[in-house]
């Protein structure tokens, strides 16, 4: 491969203009999911160069020798987004021969949970923008990134059966409505109101804020807290977590 081959096949994913310094077989790609308003989101980036430029990806790209995987997960989600501090967790590794056009790229991915009113995004280097999306309605991507994506649900619908890690979604205070919504978003399915509520407080690990909501239309509902010190004090008692 000639070097403005390499060049050219090298910028369509990653920023780095040094393509000698990265595993040219080897790429990351970040799933991050966000609650918005109810509904479940994943971020996305648009590529400014390259093969694929105009069309939506995960964001992510090469990895430097000299760095390890989950520090090029990060800081391919800051360079391209402008997303930082996240607790990133290693999903799967994807290896299908036919996965990248005519190369052969194997991709290990990584996800997270936040709620996306958190975080302001800013598209920048090979990016030309960086957008939330609802899962259930992305636009066309690049290579396996629909396959990787939808992995990636399923999976987060299996452990957010077992354990709360859909809390990492919600604002540090949120009302029983907003829980179900996460529920009803993540799970693609509609919980019956009373039974999800009697289950949830008969759990123990929610805190009272002592507060409602303001500014809202209708009648103001109470906010709660996720509470994680009662959750590790009942798992250590052999506490088992299910919706």
């Amino acid at each position: 491969m000639s070097e403005n081959s390499l060049s050219s096949f090298s910028s369509h994913v990653d920023p780095a203009t040094t393509p000698d310094n990265v595993i040219k077989a080897l790429s990351i790609d970040n799933l991050i999911f966000g609650l918005d308003h109810g509904q479940l989101d994943i971020l996305l980036i648009k590529h400014r160069e390259g093969i694929s430029a105009g069309r939506w990806a995960l964001p992510g790209g090469w990895i430097r020798y000299d760095e390890n995987l989950r520090d090029a997960a990060s800081r391919h989600l800051l360079e391209l987004t402008g997303v930082s501090d996240l607790y990133l967790e290693q999903l799967k590794t994807f290896g299908r021969v036919d996965r990248f056009p005519n190369e052969r790229v194997v991709t290990v991915s990584y996800y997270a949970l936040v709620s996306a009113e958190d975080y302001d995004l800013a598209a920048g280097h090979n990016a030309a923008d960086a957008c939330w999306f609802n899962v259930r309605a992305l636009p066309e991507l690049i290579y396996d990134h629909a396959e990787i994506i939808q992995y990636g649900i399923e999976q987060l619908q299996q452990n957010v059966r077992r354990r709360p890690i859909g809390f990492n979604l919600l604002p540090e205070k949120f009302t029983l409505l907003q829980l179900q919504e996460l529920y009803e978003s993540i799970l693609g399915t509609k919980l019956d109101k009373p039974n999800f509520r009697r289950k949830i407080m008969k759990m123990g690990l929610l805190a009272s804020c002592d507060e409602k909501q303001t500014g809202v239309a209708h009648r103001a509902a109470k906010l709660y807290r996720f509470d994680e010190q009662a959750y590790n004090t009942l798992m250590e008692k052999g506490f088992s977590f299910e919706i």
